[in-house]
């Protein structure tokens, strides 16, 4: 037993250049044998990665960085203005990068950003901390997207952006807007209103255009009134919450589920009854919603898996490959009994 502890302590934290002792041929052989790169022979390839399996031979991160010219750090950019309620959904997409992560020997760096400050991801990027970069929200005018295409460093955006030569990854938002607004007119909802955060957010314009798609489809007039966009404040939803009313609005279209919320909040302060007085639905499902009777329709999407695919198109990209610049993920429409 003795022996064989001394055996096992004897393979601990050994370098190439122990392992090329043992062996008795150059370290340079050794860092070929590992990279795969390099001339070396068939047999000596295979004496020497029989040996590492052997001893467990890890390489050490910072000395693989420096010879492959690579940080193993991938940056997580998120929002500085991020407030608690839309936590959650950066959470679950990181969960979804850190998976990808994990299985390359990769760490995450975050960096915040802000609409008119990017210093720390300039920072970062100029002090060469990470390889590549996934943007977690992107905006009409995004200066950190413009910012990274004259950086030439591999980046992902979680979104979609009207910059040329980005790789994008995002819910089809337009078609599943488009899709439940449908539902609701063939319910025989008509008077709807949309309830909306900053049209500075490409994600905003998106659920927008698919709400009004759908209007237009059922040869309805988009009544310009019933547009309460550009919510900052709960002051500013509960204001439009009782701007839609006043206007006989059937049903309350949220864009997100802080929004929902917050008029659901108000509605019942308000002993508006839902569905008997009036309707509503999101356009963003989160457990901010869950506990809410009746149940709120809304539109269902998956960020760990945004984070999960953003994260390996990011790897590849790395990697020299070519990937598509646009993906589209799916998601479903949940119908609850806040509309019924």
């Amino acid at each position: 037993m003795k022996e064989m502890v001394n055996t096992m302590n004897s393979h601990k934290n050994q370098t190439i250049g122990d392992i090329a002792d043992a062996l008795g041929v150059s370290k340079t052989t050794v860092s070929r044998a590992i990279s795969g790169k390099g001339r070396i022979g068939e047999e000596t390839r295979n004496k020497i990665l029989e040996y590492i399996d052997e001893v467990n031979y890890k390489p050490n991160p910072m000395a693989k960085g420096l010879a492959d010219q690579r940080t193993y750090n991938i940056g997580w950019v998120i929002p500085g203005d991020t407030i608690a309620t839309d936590l959650p959904f950066f959470q679950r997409c990181m969960m979804g990068v850190s998976e990808v992560t994990m299985s390359e020997n990769y760490d995450i760096l975050i960096s915040i950003v802000y609409d008119d400050n990017i210093a720390q991801l300039k920072r970062i990027v100029e002090n060469k901390k990470v390889d590549g970069l996934i943007i977690g929200r992107t905006l009409v005018d995004d200066i950190s997207i413009k910012y990274l295409k004259k950086s030439n460093i591999p980046f992902v955006v979680i979104g979609s952006t009207y910059e040329k030569n980005v790789i994008q990854i995002d819910n089809d938002h337009v078609s599943a807007c488009k899709e439940m607004t449908s539902i609701l007119l063939m319910k025989g909802i008509k008077k709807l209103a949309l309830i909306g955060g900053s049209t500075s957010h490409v994600v905003n314009i998106s659920r927008q255009k698919g709400f009004e798609d759908a209007l237009k489809e059922y040869g309805l007039k988009l009544d310009q009134d019933m547009l309460l966009l550009n919510n900052e404040t709960d002051d500013d939803i509960e204001r439009s919450v009782d701007t839609a009313i006043s206007l006989g609005a059937e049903c309350l279209v949220c864009m997100d589920d802080r929004i929902c919320y917050t008029a659901l909040l108000k509605l019942h302060r308000d002993n508006i009854i839902i569905p008997d007085k009036i309707k509503i639905a999101s356009f963003y499902n989160s457990d901010l919603l869950a506990n809410n009777q009746p149940a709120v329709t809304a539109l269902q999407y998956d960020p760990k898996e945004l984070g999960n695919f953003a994260c390996r198109k990011l790897f590849k990209v790395i990697e020299g490959e070519k990937v598509e610049e646009r993906s589209l993920l799916s998601y479903e429409v949940m119908l609850k009994g806040s509309t019924q």
